[in-house]
């Protein structure tokens, strides 16, 4: 009998050492953090990860280690942890479809349904109840009973997940998640707000703004009014950037790809603020398919390969970057896209699932990969059929530059000038400045991947425009060799006078007008009487031999 309090006893003993330690830990961090260098920052996490391994639904212990990452920018790690209350992540594992279509493109109703899965009521609806029989059990009845009191309170303590993982989204690319969430935690901060100040007193609004300055309490508005100014700008500029994509997608499905150019260009090339790396590939992707359809061949090639080097595994951009090579008939380019491809399928059916972390986005789904991997080695075979015959000289350097078959040395001149100034490979890097990325290690293997892929597409361009120009310099010497042949042929006729066949010129006699003939026969025969006259009498006597055949009237 006497065994019993002691086992009770030792279990309190038990678990009053383990709060106090995870007590101390969390005590640790706050102080840690408090200094706000990276340095004791880090330091902080191992401490509370050590909490977490003791207390792994320590409220308190999550939120500074959220907050920590979160001042650390790793975001990735923000999400991974917190990658439960992702709203489209939720939303992809209930429904097949997603919250992308087919094309590419984010419907329109696509945050209003995020809003409406991430607030509905069943979202943390355990599956303990999928027994259809459960025993009577006091204590789990107290459980549920305080849980149903204290529900509130715990939604109050929650709060603090959807301004942090709202922000790590809207730096990750996730811009309908970022917004969703930001707004949720924005209301439920508002609506908490307004229950607490129901029952203050005029005098507790006047000491809460005049100790806001002096109060260092970890939890004290000071801290929380720089998290919601930070918030509400993140609002402003994910509500700006989604607003013009929308616009460019309108733009693209109206067909007016000149304009659906103009508005992604005013996200890719904005000044005001840097936009996240995940965000401003896929507006790169989708800028390309506008190029394309607007028949600018080399545009959309830069802008695929700005998407891969923010993105190597992007799958749509390998594809229309190997379309694009395919239509200027580079085919060796083309199928080493094509190659890149089929490993990259090759990889996701290896470990099946696509690339990255589970709340990534992709434009394909894992069902269709192995489909895809059958129609691209069909494909491959083809342009390697095509390779081995000899097809590989024959480039449409006209289509590539952007200039017409036929055009003026000053056409090709200035379609140069404008790509070389776009696409120099100095130049080709200046995008690198207006991304914001998550991790800062990879800004160095993007520049590579740039550098690279621009200084293959500059040499390119360049190799056109050489071609093109002996193109044209030897079709302008032909129609100036074919001019002064057709003026020395002119001139040659104007001075050598063409007979006509079958016809006799007789030279000193004037033309015989038709008239009446006997009249000039009887003159004729006259004046030759007169001429033998006068021959007799001048002493020639001699005999004149004269074919009176053709004399004769």
């Amino acid at each position: 009998m006497a065994a019993l309090p002691l086992r009770k006893d030792n279990k309190m003993h038990w678990w009053f050492t383990h709060k106090k330690l995870v007590d101390n830990y969390i005590k640790d961090a706050k102080s840690l953090m408090a200094s706000e260098d990276q340095n004791d920052a880090a330091s902080a996490i191992h401490i509370l990860d050590a909490a977490l391994s003791i207390s792994p639904r320590s409220e308190i212990a999550l939120e500074l280690k959220a907050r920590a990452l979160l001042f650390l920018r790793r975001y990735k790690d923000v999400a991974n942890m917190l990658q439960d209350y992702i709203p489209s992540l939720k939303l992809a594992a209930k429904d097949e479809e997603g919250s992308v279509s087919s094309d590419g493109s984010y419907s329109s109703s696509s945050s209003s349904q995020l809003s409406r899965k991430l607030l509905s009521p069943n979202r943390d609806s355990s599956s303990s109840s999928s027994t259809p029989f459960t025993c009577l059990s006091l204590s789990d009845l107290k459980e549920k009973v305080m849980a149903g009191i204290c529900r509130n309170g715990d939604k109050e303590k929650q709060q603090w997940r959807y301004a942090v993982l709202g922000q790590a989204c809207c730096h990750l690319g996730l811009m309908e998640d970022a917004l969703v969430l930001l707004q949720t935690g924005k209301r439920l901060a508002t609506a908490e707000f307004r229950r607490q100040s129901i029952c203050w007193s005029d005098d507790s609004f006047c000491v809460l703004l005049s100790d806001s300055e002096s109060s260092s309490s970890a939890y004290s508005p000071p801290r929380k009014l720089p998290e919601c100014e930070t918030v509400s700008r993140l609002l402003a500029h994910t509500k700006v950037l989604l607003r013009r994509r929308a616009a460019a997608f309108a733009a693209f499905d109206a067909g007016h790809y000149s304009e659906s150019i103009r508005h992604f260009s005013k996200i890719l090339d904005g000044r005001r603020r840097p936009a996240p790396q995940g965000f401003l590939a896929d507006c790169y992707m989708h800028r390309a398919a506008a190029y394309r359809s607007a028949g600018k061949i080399a545009e959309a090639i830069a802008d695929c390969n700005k998407t891969l080097a923010l993105e190597p595994s992007c799958i749509h951009a390998l594809e229309t970057r190997a379309a694009l090579l395919e239509t200027v008939r580079c085919l060796p380019d083309s199928l080493h896209d094509l190659e890149h491809l089929k490993i990259l399928y090759n990889t996701i059916l290896r470990d099946r699932k696509l690339p990255g972390p589970p709340w990534k986005r992709h434009n394909v789904k894992y069902r269709e990969i192995p489909g895809k991997l059958c129609v691209l080695t069909t494909k491959s075979k083809f342009l390697k059929a095509k390779i081995a015959n000899g097809e590989i000289g024959n480039v449409d350097w006209y289509g590539l530059i952007g200039v017409r078959r036929g055009c003026s040395t000053s056409e090709l001149d200035r379609a140069n000038v404008v790509l070389t100034l776009r696409h120099k490979p100095d130049k080709a890097l200046l995008f690198i400045d207006r991304c914001d990325f998550a991790d800062q290690k990879e800004v160095i293997a993007v520049r590579d991947r740039a550098s690279m892929a621009s200084l293959l597409l500059y040499r390119l361009i360049q190799r056109g425009y050489s071609v093109l120009t002996a193109t044209i310099a030897e079709e302008e010497q032909r129609k100036m060799t074919m001019v002064l042949t057709q003026k020395s042929t002119k001139v040659v006729e104007e001075h050598e006078p063409v007979e006509k066949p079958g016809s006799v010129k007789v030279n000193g006699f004037s033309d015989i007008k038709p008239g009446n003939s006997s009249a000039y026969q009887g003159v004729f025969c006259r004046d030759l009487a007169a001429v033998g006259s006068l021959l007799s009498r001048t002493g020639f006597n001699q005999p004149i031999p004269m074919k009176y055949e053709a004399l004769s009237c």
